[in-house]
């Protein structure tokens, strides 16, 4: 009687057809090494066509706001075509101010919205569950948020260009650069700080309202602190908004109410970076803790 169940000697010569499929990675040992790229440019460009859809309310609506913030401030408060502040006319000297402070605030909107939208819609996990990291969906949802600034701060910028009388000349353009970047930057952060605390849409409006909004327009945008009591100008100095607006009317003035000289400048860059550092590692540990995002 012949054993079937024995290997036959061919068999070791004649190899399976079929490789067995390798195995899986060990439990808690990543797939992916290094920086997913392609994961963190997918959600960058997911946030960024979220926007882009509705550019009119998101890019061309703020800046028609903006505008209109100009036309009101320049015939209330400089009515007097001879008056100048910081050795410019009036409106030269606050448009750079609403300039930034349509970048920073739309930032904000931006972030504040992405992750508080899934948890209200029940879609957070597919935020959740692709392999990013916490970094890489920070990186994502900020870099978007702040590419939406740039976009509102261009068109506002090219709207004013048309406004008589004012002038966008740039003097200083590193400072137009770092501070228009680093405002958007702090805002986006903090947005997302937002996004993850909020349950509902009304949350995220009392931080606009009660928050963002105040700290903006309370910052210098149309005036100049030296105006102020000693005591309001301490609290002004206390405000980070008021630094990002007047180092990037430094860029555009050459003069800012910060301190005297470029090096008070360049303290308020330094103080503004670790302060957004400050922040990014804030919004990291609460990011990866899942507080109020995982059940």
């Amino acid at each position: 009687m012949v054993d079937t169940t024995a290997p036959h000697p061919s068999d070791a010569a004649h190899p399976s057809a079929t490789p067995s499929p390798p195995p899986f990675s060990p439990y808690g040992v990543p797939t992916l090494v290094g920086v997913n790229r392609v994961g963190v440019w997918s959600l960058f460009l997911k946030e960024v066509r979220r926007f882009m859809k509705v550019q009119t309310q998101t890019i061309w609506a703020p800046a028609v706001t903006t505008l209109l913030f100009l036309v009101i401030f320049s015939v209330a408060l400089g009515r007097d075509t001879g008056r100048e502040v910081l050795g410019v006319n009036f409106v030269s000297f606050i448009g750079p101010g609403l300039i930034v402070m349509a970048m920073m605030q739309n930032a904000f909107a931006n972030t504040s919205f992405s992750l508080l939208a899934g948890k209200i819609q029940g879609t957070i996990i597919d935020l959740l569950m692709p392999p990013l990291s916490t970094g890489e969906l920070m990186a994502g949802i900020v870099l978007a948020g702040m590419t939406r600034a740039v976009l509102v701060g261009a068109a506002v910028g090219a709207a004013m260009l048309l406004y008589p009388g004012l002038s966008l000349e740039i003097v200083h353009g590193w400072a137009v650069l770092y501070f228009g970047l680093a405002g958007a930057l702090m805002l986006a952060l903090f947005g997302l700080l937002a996004s993850i605390w909020a349950e509902k849409f009304d949350h995220n409006a009392a931080v606009t309202n009660f928050v963002v909004a105040p700290l903006s327009l309370l910052s210098g945008t149309f005036y100049t602190i030296d105006n102020l009591h000693p005591a309001f100008q301490a609290i002004s100095r206390a405000n980070p908004f008021f630094y990002v607006i007047s180092g990037f009317r430094y860029g555009f003035v050459g003069q800012s109410d910060i301190g005297s000289g470029t090096g008070a400048v360049f303290w308020a860059a330094a103080a503004l970076a670790a302060f957004n550092l400050v922040l990014a590692l804030i919004c990291y540990a609460v990011l990866r803790s899942g507080w109020r995002l995982k059940s």
